[in-house]
């Protein structure tokens, strides 16, 4: 099967699954998921399922994706922020659906490897960092949106602090090794925030600071391996 009859397929299934918003679609149609797969799971890159990326991390499966980016309801006019860049591919898909992205990586591999991608991929409205993720990027905000994409144990305050006035946070939160629950949290014109739970999830912790010089070390050689 070709790379377009299996992009084909997997729109098809996020129809299927609930996925009507015909920008997001289009997106994930139009980004090259295989640019973000590691090479031994080149042949799954348009499966609906998760691939480890190294460092203990995943890219998440395109179902996911595609569900928490028509969740943040964005659009071309408005400033976003990504916690947990990865491989990069979802904030590809953002890019393609907002302004300006602004992403944040804790690992320092994975974030440099994401930054070469987008420029490969000439996604020029991507700002990407190192740092931690719980900090959020107090500099840019407010933010128009805000997406996480690890599980926080609770709601992180410094991330809702930097929502602005009619902006939506999407983030699981819960324990690890069990469902999370995917909240989108929307602050209303008045500054008060309404939370509802959009579905359950498994996504991997979201750790505050940076690797000390043992576990990047540590999970370098995971990676590698």
């Amino acid at each position: 099967m070709t790379v377009a009859a299996r992009k084909i397929r997997l729109v098809m299934e996020l129809r299927r699954a609930g996925i009507n918003d015909t920008h997001v679609l289009s997106a994930i149609e139009r980004i090259p998921r295989e640019a973000f797969v590691p090479e031994a799971f080149q042949d799954q890159a348009y499966e609906n399922r998760a691939l480890p990326i190294g460092f203990g991390q995943t890219l998440s499966q395109p179902g996911v994706v595609a569900a928490m980016t028509q969740a943040l309801k964005t659009d071309r006019r408005l400033k976003v922020l990504e916690i947990g860049t990865g491989s990069g591919y979802q904030g590809a898909i953002l890019s393609r659906l907002c302004r300006r992205l602004y992403t944040i990586e804790r690992y320092r591999d994975l974030g440099r490897a994401a930054e070469a991608r987008f420029r490969e991929l000439r996604l020029h409205n991507i700002t990407t960092r190192i740092g931690d993720g719980y900090k959020g990027w107090p500099e840019q905000a407010p933010f128009s949106r805000i997406i996480v994409t690890a599980a926080a144990r609770e709601v992180p305050a410094s991330l809702v602090d930097q929502l602005g006035h009619g902006g939506i946070l999407i983030v699981p939160v819960g324990q690890i090794g069990r469902d999370q629950a995917l909240l989108r949290l929307v602050r209303d014109d008045r500054g008060q925030i309404h939370e509802e739970c959009l579905s359950d999830v498994r996504f991997v912790p979201m750790i505050a600071g940076l690797p000390s010089a043992a576990e990047a070390g540590r999970d370098a050689r995971r990676a590698s391996g």
